[in-house]
């Protein structure tokens, strides 16, 4: 009977803790910004790898779309002018040859698609300009890129 009384008069209670101690959250955001030293730079090596690649791929698809043009047109070059995106007979009406202005995301900005006429490439860095396209051969380069289709360093 004592024994009765006594847990029902009284009980022992427990405090159950929800959630994080500030230290416990101020290890893990340590840790994550460890982690985070590491993943960056490694990301900012992709983003300039899929850049240059993408470029490159650009490049490719303009220089085919003048070999077809050539072929369909008895050896005659696109009229292509100076301008944004001004390919002319590679995208006028039906877009057989190309369906849109490629961009060159290397050198970015909004003269992405700007056209300069040039009979070499470029010799540094710039970002006036997407492309070079000489109309006298058809040879076409990317704007920011060697003659070997390599990209120049940025400043």
């Amino acid at each position: 009977m004592i024994l009765s009384s006594w847990s029902e008069g009284m009980s022992i209670t427990r405090q159950v803790r929800n959630g994080f101690t500030l230290v416990e959250i101020l290890i893990v955001v340590v840790i994550l910004g460890i982690l985070a030293a590491f993943v960056v730079p490694s990301f900012m090596g992709a983003v300039e790898e899929a850049t240059v690649g993408t470029t490159q791929s650009e490049l490719q698809k303009l220089r085919r779309a003048v070999e077809v043009f050539q072929v369909r047109n008895e050896n005659a070059l696109p009229t292509v002018t100076a301008g944004d995106g001004t390919w002319g007979d590679l995208i006028a009406n039906t877009g057989e040859y190309l369906k849109e202005a490629p961009v060159n995301p290397y050198v970015g900005g909004p003269n992405n698609q700007q056209i300069i006429l040039a009979n070499a490439p470029d010799a540094a860095y710039q970002t006036t300009h997407g492309w070079v396209y000489n109309d006298a051969t058809g040879e076409i380069w990317a704007g920011g890129f060697d003659g070997n289709d390599e990209p120049l360093p940025r400043p």
